[in-house]
């Protein structure tokens, strides 16, 4: 078995940090040589998934700037790992203790202890929603891959503002769900069986804190539907291998488990957790899209001879 920290295969990417120690970071192994990446690239999705922006979002106050620790030189990929760090600014770790010798109700404290029969509780820890930092900065190196291809991964967050201020009125949290697209996929990406493209990038979101439902297209809607009905719009994934056409993912996430506790919390996760999504499904989609360079001789080749 794989170890849980890392992800992917031709990609690999391992996260480490927990929410109130020093830093997070991620390491990027399979990155081609060559690719434009400084710190600067990270700013946009780092500020989109950084709290204490917004009332749907904690009060904890974090820069969240990637600094590259290794595998760039003058500003391009060197096709080494990559090493980015991300520090923890504005800990809190006091705000926990009261909970030291307390299992959170719908929180990992008690499965993770558990498991290892130890577990950091100053605010969970690595099951933290601040984990998916360091996934949204190596989904920023798995991006750039994919605008290197014409492939664009885009998402939005749904949620009612208005349940959401009546929640936070009374020290509560929603539900809320994310919408990712994919657009410019070629046909042909995705293995077949148990290798399936939507097998993995359901996996793969679904890894992310707080998801409860992963969705293609309609989604649930088809059991309503008749093939006649459903065919012709069963478009983007097909036996698990990619057609061409746009592919729809929805992700439902539960209602932060946060609530009358003490700390910094969000009381809703679609408009951080959106970007995770994004960083995840791109993860996955380099990953596969590697895997198809080895797909037939004439790929084989065709990667051999440049």
């Amino acid at each position: 078995m794989s170890a849980g920290n890392s992800f992917g295969d031709g990609f690999r990417v391992t996260t480490f940090g927990e929410s109130h120690g020093a830093a997070l970071g991620a390491v990027v192994d399979g990155c081609p040589a060559g690719l434009n990446l400084c710190p600067n690239d990270f700013i946009h999705d780092m500020q989109r998934r950084r709290p204490g922006y917004s009332p749907a979002t904690s009060s904890r106050k974090e820069s969240d700037e990637v600094q590259i620790l290794s595998g760039v030189f003058e500003g391009l990929t060197l096709g080494t790992s990559i090493a980015l760090i991300i520090q923890n600014i504005d800990q809190k770790p006091e705000d926990y203790a009261h909970l030291k010798e307390i299992f959170r109700e719908g929180h990992g404290d008690f499965t993770y202890m558990a498991k290892y029969g130890i577990r950091d509780h100053r605010g969970g820890g690595r099951a933290s929603g601040r984990e998916s930092a360091a996934r949204v900065a190596a989904g920023v190196i798995a991006k750039k891959i994919l605008t290197e291809l014409n492939v664009s991964v885009a998402s939005e967050a749904l949620y009612c503002k208005d349940a959401l201020s009546r929640a936070v009125s009374e020290n509560d949290s929603i539900g809320s769900t994310v919408i990712c697209t994919i657009n410019g996929l070629k046909a042909g990406i995705g293995q077949p069986v148990f290798g399936k493209l939507d097998a993995a990038l359901a996996g793969a979101v679904m890894s992310i804190g707080g998801t409860r439902a992963v969705e293609f297209g309609l989604g649930k809607k088809t059991a309503n539907l008749r093939a006649s009905e459903h065919n012709p719009i069963d478009k983007g994934i097909l036996a698990g291998i990619s057609d061409g056409e746009p592919i729809l993912i929805t992700a439902t996430f539960k209602a932060p488990p946060t609530i009358n506790m003490g700390g910094r919390h969000d009381p809703v996760l679609a408009p951080r957790a959106q970007v995770a999504v994004e960083a995840m499904v791109a993860i996955t989609l380099v990953n596969h899209i590697f895997a198809s360079f080895s797909d037939t001789v004439q790929s084989v080749k065709r990667s051999y001879n440049g």
